[in-house]
């Protein structure tokens, strides 16, 4: 997991846990968008005096794998790596690891659409994002 530019530290809260008392498998999505977020507002594409309907993205695809349970207390830090810029669409690799040895939680590819939520439409991906996240991809 060394291609990854971008990491954001995530805290385990007790409210992620499930009955088993691992993390909930539906937190790492939580995990990945709060990570995402992050990495855009790095980039200068977001702000946190922004509103998040500014942002011109949406979820169209995700896929997770589970590779080890995640448990209360774990250091853990969510990397999101930009692979591919489309016309519409970017493909966004995430992992959730563990911050301390390295190992992976769990793993993921998202497809995000740009989108205007005025017109309710997809829109072309903006040319600085595309700048942008290919100057720090080295895409």
């Amino acid at each position: 997991m060394t291609d990854y530019k971008f990491f954001h530290p995530t805290e385990v809260r007790y409210g992620d846990l499930d009955p088993q008392g691992h993390v909930n498998n539906a937190k790492y999505l939580t995990y990945f968008e709060q990570a995402r977020v992050y990495y855009f507002m790095k980039l200068g594409l977001f702000g946190k005096d922004q509103s998040f309907m500014e942002i011109g993205v949406i979820i169209a695809d995700i896929h997770v794998t589970y590779h080890t349970p995640t448990h209360y207390g774990d250091p853990i830090k969510v990397g999101v790596r930009f692979d591919k810029i489309g016309n519409k669409s970017m493909t966004v690799e995430q992992c959730v690891m563990n911050a301390e040895t390295g190992e992976v939680m769990a793993s993921g590819t998202v497809i995000l659409v740009t989108f205007d939520y005025e017109t309710l439409r997809t829109i072309p991906v903006p040319e600085d994002w595309k700048k942008k996240i290919s100057e720090f991809e080295g895409l």
